[in-house]
């Protein structure tokens, strides 16, 4: 038995595991994610409108089928695919079938038409949606020693850690591919549970359009000493694997994308889909003032959601399932990536 088994060190995946979904897991927490952190859905309803009509441009591209199934991965207490029902158009929300997945207990109160599952359900037609979902999906973390060899770092639950073994097989193969280490003290997250879960919940539809949304970075342009952190009470921490906090990685999308797969920024895809932080005209605050001011608070949402250095620069993986290419290149026009006016 290594030394490692003994003294309460192990690797992050494992811990994460225990951390954030174990019995006593920060993930079963009553509160929930919105009660540490805030994501676009908790942001503005603007973000459940424009999934609700990517939704509307899935059912269109699918001809529209019945029934119309909205999975929501990773579904908190429910936000997401709630909030999206409630914004359908009568004659889509009448076919529509909402699936929340999530390891957590079903809240109370949750809209009994929406179905709470551990697992996305297999063979349906429609659109899985994962928010912040792969950033959580825990990973082992890799670190380059002295001697310029790539080892597993290893955790104990107080947070202190130590290099482990060389990282071998499959996830040295993966670091080769997506994320090359050389220099003493660079690390790197594997990414590769990832790809495996993002490939599985894609795998689950039988035709419509899966997307995943999330801190993101790309070969390349990889952080040179990981991303791995921690959030607790709406703040960011330490990341410490005792259960106290959420322990999240940012996502390398490119490597997660299966063929047909694309990646844009929140900024682009949230413009294509009619979410634009343009401020209203100035008449209108003489000609009616009311709508001036809502206008306003929607424009002033909008810039949230699409802002540079914020959440504008999560990314979007879309990856159609059974859509010809053609009409797949329509569930979202290109948008050029520039300032409003």
């Amino acid at each position: 038995m290594r030394d490692e088994e003994t003294d309460g060190f192990r690797g992050w995946r494992e811990a994460t595991e225990e951390s954030l979904y174990g019995p006593s897991g920060f993930y079963r927490r009553p509160e929930g994610p919105a009660g540490h952190f805030r994501t676009s859905v908790h942001a503005s309803p603007l973000f459940a409108h424009a999934v609700a009509r990517l939704l509307c441009r899935v059912d269109a591209a699918l001809d529209r089928p019945a029934p119309l199934a909205f999975v929501d991965m990773a579904a908190g207490r429910g936000e997401l695919v709630t909030a999206v029902l409630a914004a359908l158009p009568a004659e889509v929300a009448s076919r529509a079938r909402g699936y929340a997945v999530e390891r957590a207990a079903r809240p109370a109160g949750l809209d009994h038409r929406i179905e709470w599952l551990a697992e996305p359900p297999k063979g349906v037609t429609g659109l899985l949606f994962a928010n912040e979902w792969l950033d959580n999906v825990p990973l082992e973390v890799a670190e380059v020693d002295s001697e310029g060899v790539a080892r597993v770092v290893l955790v104990r639950r107080d947070g202190t850690e130590r290099l482990g073994e060389p990282v071998a097989g499959a996830e040295a193969e993966w670091l080769r591919k997506w994320w090359p280490l050389s220099c003493e003290g660079e690390r790197a997250e594997i990414g590769l549970p990832r790809d495996a879960a993002w490939a599985s919940a894609v795998a689950s539809l039988g035709r419509g359009l899966a997307v995943a949304v999330d801190y993101a970075h790309v070969v390349g342009a990889r952080p040179p000493f990981g991303t791995l952190t921690g959030f607790r009470e709406g703040r960011e921490t330490v990341p410490v694997p005792d259960g106290s906090c959420d322990i999240t990685a940012h996502v390398a999308l490119d490597a997660c994308a299966l063929p047909g797969g694309r990646v844009e920024t929140q900024r682009n895809a949230l413009r294509a889909l009619g979410v634009s932080g343009a401020r209203p005209a100035l008449a209108l605050a003489s000609t009616d003032p009311t709508a001036y001011v809502r206008a306003l608070a929607s424009a002033g949402a909008a810039a949230e959601l699409t802002a540079p250095g914020g959440l504008g620069d999560f990314g979007w993986l879309l990856q159609p399932v059974g859509i010809p290419d053609g009409l797949a290149g329509d569930l979202l026009v290109d948008v050029p990536d520039h300032e409003e006016q």
